[in-house]
């Protein structure tokens, strides 16, 4: 049993039946050279056996009576593998597009309390007899740096050959008391309420040190709720849209090299290039740019298997700009200088203070203000998420078996309707696009603009940001 950090929490207030607090993980994956072929009650069957070394997997969340301190975590007791396994057979021809449409449907659902927040889905049916691996992961499990390491723990136990040890056993727990869960929480606030002089002290040093620095900067860092409405910035509803592509690495290398930034730099360039054009030829393209909220690891450990470790900056992503050398230029001015603001401010402030939200007033908020539908009429706080994850360098394979692809997407925001998330893999980038059809109807036109802006970039820095192109890569599902 073990108390939830308050960042992890944050993710389980932030939810509403029309916000969705997952992630979504897919993984293309060859089985033809499997000998005898695949089969999905021999998967079952593979995980069920090395269920004893994912922890993560296996605890479910207990709330703390009244909502008078932050959940815990628990060794489910009633845990059942197939209540989060199932299989769905794709429609001809299985390509992207269908296999698209059967991840939003999945990312529609929200995850149920009752048990481990995570649900797996076998797709079969994809052109070329492939099969795609769809995982629903809560944000409170994870964040997308513990979600590389899951994923590669997950490989090395599936890899093991018959007969190995399979993990640190079982440890099921009982479900805690009413006096042991208040307990529990009263024992964590004195615990913060010690701390809180001193979080409030680096707080205000923090916040006021990072102003004075921001109003020196020559490109300055925006700041929250000046975002300008867009069409991708409505209320939600429940109901998810998604596409996904994937881009040469080397070319945005290539890019990188030339003009002297940094791979997240480029990669938010041809985010932003694309989206200048979706939202031009959607007669929403706005005079003041765009404002993207960057996740940003807080923590380079390569082996944590859940958690949250991520603060964000606010960059501007300078879609009021038409020349894409200039708006990389730009990019990369903004989101270095709100690194720096950041960096004096604390990149750990946002953890520190989600430990000391009350839990009731956090949910009441958040649900207000769904039900109150303002998102609609008032200024977002900011346009879209970005994410970028350094994701395995080299190829899986698990014996015959090879994962081709992979990809993963964060949630969306009441009035944040739109998140497209960046995987390295291998020699690729994977991006997920996630709206709504609210925000998003078509999100395969935002998957297709990226290799239009991708080429765009190519082109303006010259020959030598073409080399090492291979072939095309889009939609190579």
């Amino acid at each position: 049993m073990e108390s939830m950090a308050g960042i992890d929490a944050k993710f389980l207030y932030s939810e509403t039946p029309t916000a969705h607090m997952h992630t979504m993980k897919v993984a293309i994956t060859d089985v033809s050279g499997m000998p005898g072929g695949f089969t999905y009650d021999g998967l079952v069957e593979v995980l069920g056996e090395h269920m004893g070394g994912l922890p993560t997997f296996r605890r479910r969340v207990v709330a703390v009576p009244l909502g008078l301190g932050h959940p815990v975590w628990v060794e489910d007791p009633d845990f059942d593998l197939a209540r989060h396994l199932s299989r769905r057979l794709l429609p001809l021809p299985g390509g992207p597009r269908q296999l698209g449409a059967v991840i939003a449907e999945i990312a529609s659902r929200p995850l149920s309390r009752d048990r481990p927040l995570w649900e797996m889905v076998v797709v079969e049916g994809l052109a070329g007899g492939r099969i795609a691996i769809v995982v629903k992961l809560h944000h409170a499990l994870a964040d997308g740096s513990a979600a590389v390491a899951l994923l590669m723990n997950i490989v090395a136990a599936v890899g093991e050959p018959p007969g190995a040890p399979p993990g640190d056993g079982w440890h099921p727990e009982a479900i805690p008391t009413r006096s042991q869960l208040l307990r529990i929480a009263g024992r964590d606030h004195v615990a913060r309420l010690r701390g809180l002089p001193r979080l409030a002290v680096h707080s205000i040093r923090g916040m006021r040190d990072s102003e004075v620095l921001r109003r020196h900067l020559a490109v300055k860092p925006p700041l929250p709720l000046l975002a300008p409405r867009t069409p991708l910035n409505v209320s939600l509803g429940p109901a998810r849209t998604f596409a996904m592509t994937t881009l040469p690495l080397d070319d945005l290398k290539a890019v990188r090299r030339a003009q002297g930034t940094t791979l997240n730099d480029v990669y938010l360039a041809v985010c932003a290039g694309a989206l200048r054009g979706y939202l031009r030829d959607h007669g929403g393209l706005p005079h003041r740019p765009l404002v993207a909220s960057v996740p940003v690891s807080t923590d380079p450990s390569t082996t944590r298997l859940s958690g949250n470790r991520v603060d964000s900056i606010y960059v501007t992503i300078g879609t009021d700009i038409a020349d894409p050398i200039e708006r990389l230029r730009h990019i990369h001015a903004v989101a270095t200088g709100a690194k720096e603001v950041r960096s004096v401010l604390g990149y750990k402030m946002l953890e520190q203070r989600a430990a000391i939200v009350p839990p009731q007033l956090y949910r009441a908020a958040v649900r207000l203000w769904s039900r109150s539908r303002l998102a609609n009429r008032v200024p977002p706080p900011l346009n879209l998420v970005l994410s970028s994850v350094p994701g395995p360098k080299e190829r899986i394979r698990i014996g015959p078996i090879v994962l081709e692809e992979l990809y993963s997407v964060g949630p969306i925001l009441e009035g944040i309707g739109l998140n497209m998330t960046a995987w390295s893999y291998e020699d690729d980038l994977t991006v997920s696009v996630l709206g709504c059809p609210e925000s998003v109807p078509d999100p395969w036109e935002i998957t297709e603009l990226l290799h239009g802006a991708l080429d765009e970039l190519r082109a303006a820095c010259g020959e030598i940001a073409t080399a090492g192109t291979v072939g095309d890569h889009r939609h190579r599902t």
